[in-house]
């Protein structure tokens, strides 16, 4: 467990550095734009070149939407934020499910098979939720089909997404199917928590 909270604590570190170092990166990049400085010079050709994989597609996003690609830097800032909560949660959903199952298995209780199915179960809930919020911030950001991530993601979710759509009417323009889907699978997770995992830490981190 120890090792599991040493990984955990480490990836977090990690991920969070990471996001610190590119949003400085993007903030460089438009001061260095705003106070026009030559686009040539050493540090300007280097920030460009590690920032344009990040704005390129932004500033392609926000013309399609015939938005001012002027704040291509603010919108990458607040996807690189969330691209970093979603990895993180990614991560502690994962840690924290292997973390449960062996408490479970070393515990030697008569309930650990029920508990392992448990975590099992609970940990796939919230990857499964996490799903489905990623394809929202891929369609929201004018991901392609042809992206084999939403591929991937839409093969995934959308044996829950695509009856709720059938059947949940649109509100104005707004297809709120992805809502009730949070919801089932809260009530979901929150029936195994009380179920299977009554007698079980639920957090490990």
């Amino acid at each position: 467990m120890l090792i599991l909270q040493s990984i955990d604590l480490f990836v977090t570190w990690a991920i969070t550095a990471l996001i610190v170092a590119a949003i400085l990166l993007i903030i460089l990049r438009a001061l260095f734009n705003y106070m026009d400085v030559n686009p040539f010079t050493w540090h300007a050709r280097n920030v460009r070149r590690v920032t344009d994989p990040v704005l390129a597609p932004v500033r392609a996003m926000l013309m399609a939407f015939r938005l001012d690609p002027k704040v291509a830097p603010f919108i990458a800032a607040i996807l690189i934020l969330v691209a970093g909560y979603l990895i993180l949660q990614l991560a502690g959903t994962l840690l924290n499910t292997i973390a449960g199952i062996l408490y479970a298995v070393a515990s030697h209780s008569a309930d650990t098979p029920i508990a392992i199915i448990g975590y099992v179960l609970f940990g796939l809930l919230g990857l499964y939720t996490l799903a489905i919020f990623v394809r929202i911030i891929f369609v929201w950001v004018g991901g392609s089909y042809a992206n084999p991530w939403l591929r991937s993601l839409v093969k995934i979710t959308e044996p829950l997404l695509g009856p709720l759509r059938r059947m949940v009417p649109l509100v104005g323009m707004f297809d709120i199917s992805p809502i009730i889907a949070f919801l089932i699978l809260w009530v979901c997770q929150a029936a195994v928590a009380r179920t299977l995992l009554a007698k079980w830490p639920l957090r490990f981190f």
